[in-house]
């Protein structure tokens, strides 16, 4: 049992670094090449921070373990608003009074809906998939549209975190590397570590993915998230959250589906698929009230993901 817990752990490490990876070699390799900062937000960076979701979930089924796949995403989006937000709240107030996700959320919403309505079929397929990634693909077609009426009037100005317009091609190329490399190989491990802990202990493949591998896919979330609070860059944050959900249900998925057939837990149709949609409606008065996530705010969104685990788990 302890090299399986070597394994899970060896295995989240190698995402972060991984993923961090990805995302500073494809920023940078975009940023080279002219490609507008909204549309490398919106589609690489967010590829990049949801990486890991993607291959844990598509080497779940592969290996036999549906509950897997499809826990480890509805367990992320649950903890990207609780967690990745109620924690840096906690160390800086969130001024998202200043941010304008009103379009955004809204389109989050309508792909929780939209993933729920096909989870109550009682299985995700082919089919199921081909609908998810043509929302996805006419999110992305409305965020290029968007992209260029930006452009045209000069207001996409906005850096990307992280980027480096000086670095090399060789560094750009080596980051990307690392990535692609990395993400695949910490995936295998983290699959194979936590279904085998899930065994030990009589629990769920579901449930694994509800918690301990939702957690550890959500913390390249999470540390973007904290440094965009102690940056004071709520727009960050809260745009991060965001995009992250609608790409977990709607890409990750999407891809899910086409590989293989995934029977939907029935504890998922009533309980958590609920709360990965309570969670998501708890931001309605950020983003459409003009109220900040203060401290108490933190507390209450932390204490929530808490309460939520342990009900999870017993």
């Amino acid at each position: 049992m302890l090299w399986d817990w070597f394994l899970t752990g060896l295995g989240l490490v190698m995402l972060l670094f991984a993923g961090d990876s990805l995302v500073r070699g494809a920023v940078n390799m975009s940023l080279r090449l002219g490609v507008p900062a909204l549309i490398v937000s919106l589609t690489i960076v967010a590829f990049g921070t949801s990486a890991p979701e993607l291959l844990i979930s598509v080497q779940a089924i592969l290996d036999g373990f549906p509950g897997l796949a499809i826990g480890n995403v509805v367990g992320s989006n649950t903890a990207n608003v609780l967690l990745v937000l109620g924690v840096p709240a906690l160390l800086a107030t969130m001024h998202t009074s200043e941010c304008n996700t009103h379009k955004s959320y809204l389109q989050m919403i309508a792909a929780s809906v939209l993933f729920m309505a096909l989870c109550f079929t009682g299985v995700l397929n082919w089919m199921s998939g081909l609908i998810l990634l043509s929302a996805l693909a006419a999110m992305l077609g409305w965020a290029f549209i968007e992209a260029r009426r930006h452009r045209k009037a000069n207001e996409d100005e906005a850096e990307i975190e992280g980027a480096d317009p000086g670095l090399g091609w060789g560094q750009i190329i080596f980051f990307l590397v690392i990535g692609l490399i990395g993400l695949p190989l910490g995936a295998k491990l983290l699959v194979d570590g936590s279904t085998n802990i899930a065994r030990d202990f009589g629990i769920s493949e579901t449930v694994i993915g509800l918690t301990l591998v939702a957690i550890g896919t959500s913390l390249p979330e999470l540390a973007t998230t904290v440094m965009a609070a102690l940056r004071k860059q709520a727009d960050v944050a809260l745009g991060n959250v965001i995009g992250s959900n609608m790409f977990n249900l709607l890409g990750i998925m999407g891809v899910a589906s086409l590989v293989g057939t995934i029977p939907v837990d029935p504890g998922l149709l009533r309980f958590d698929l609920w709360i990965m949609l309570a969670s998501s409606l708890l931001l309605i008065p950020f983003v459409f009230f003009k109220m900040d996530i203060t401290r108490f705010w933190g507390v209450v969104l932390s204490v929530g993901y808490v309460a939520y685990l342990v009900i999870v788990l017993t």
